[in-house]
Formats: C-alpha cells, structure tokens, sequence
C-alpha cells in the first residue's frame, strides 16, 4: 500500500520553496559568445560564438571543443593549442552573450506569452521567469502549472501555483527555479 502511494507523490505535489539551487560554475553552451584575450599577442585575441556543434574556432586554433566546460578550463585548452606557435601563452576567456548548456536551461512552453527556453540564472525565481516569458495568456489555466524537475535522476512534477502569484500577489507561491526545469502551463477548460 505504501509503495502505490510513493508513485503517486511525484505526479501532482505543490512545489514548496526549498530555497536556491545551489550555485555551480557556468558551463559555456551553444551561442555563447566568448571573448579571447591573449596577453601580448593582440592578433590572435578576438570573440567568437560558440558554434551549434560546441566548438569555436580562432586564429591558430581550430575546432577546440567549448560546451560543457568553464571560461577557465577552455583558456587552459587554448594556452596548450597555442604553446606549439607562442612561448607561454597566457589566456584569459570571458563568455558573453550567455545562453548555456541545454540541460542548465528552463524551458517554458503551454500557455505562456511567450513560451522559450531561457538560460538559467543563480536564484532565478518563478515570478523571474514568468517576467521574461511576459506573463502568461488569457486562456492558462495557472493554478493548474507544473514543474518538471529532475530529482536523483528520476523526473519529478510538481504544482505550482500561478493564478495565485500573478493576480492574488501570494508570494509564497514564489519558489526557486533550478536548471533544467520545465514549466508546463496548461490551458483552461471553458
């Protein structure tokens, strides 16, 4: 008995604040844009995009795998691609233009203004979202929202409570976002 009642807790439980996910390093994803700064050698310092495939290509250095990794880790990979033509070349890379990797980013889709996917943010919360998606359409059915979340692996749902947060000003329906959550916003019955 206890066991058809655990599978069921994850297809409907009301989302409660657990606070900020925690805040792990930014990983570069595809249309990044990053800026490549070699010290004392200006002609081979430049931005380039992150390509779709993850890798970025600059003077010297060709098709050096990007996504996935910190500006630190792929200024490392460019100092050792560039040791073969510069003495101890020192790399400093600076992401701009930030989208991320896809499975960092939080996905809107149903009945928002604008359903996209958004890069996440450290303590991005679902009123931040719901500010950047521009609300959500006459025709939602808000306090019917869910949250798919992925929980030691396993994909979890939750409830949230969009009506409330949006026209009720309860901002304990506010909770923290996490990478990779996917708000479904469903449209209401007439």
């Amino acid at each position: 008995m206890l066991g058809a009642l655990g599978g069921c807790a994850s297809s409907g439980n009301t989302l409660v604040d657990a606070g900020p996910a925690p805040a792990p390093d930014y990983l570069i994803g595809p249309g990044d844009n990053v800026s490549i700064i070699v010290w004392r050698n200006p002609e081979v310092s430049q931005s380039v995009p992150v390509r779709p495939d993850g890798k970025i290509t600059t003077p010297l250095v060709e098709d050096l795998e990007a996504i996935g990794k910190t500006s630190t880790e792929l200024a490392r990979d460019i100092e050792k691609a560039l040791a073969k033509y510069i003495q101890q070349p020192v790399v400093t890379v600076i992401v701009t233009g930030f989208t991320g990797t896809y499975g960092n980013q939080i996905r809107v889709i149903g009945q928002a203004a604008r359903p996209q996917a958004l890069p996440y943010r450290r303590d991005m919360s679902l009123m931040d979202v719901l500010i950047a998606v521009g609300g959500v359409t006459e025709f939602a059915s808000g306090n019917r929202a869910t949250i798919i979340r992925q929980v030691d692996g396993k994909q979890q749902q939750y409830r949230v409570r969009l009506n409330d947060l949006i026209k009720e000003g309860d901002i304990s329906a506010n909770v923290s976002m996490r990478p990779g959550d996917v708000l479904v916003i469903p449209e209401s019955f007439f």
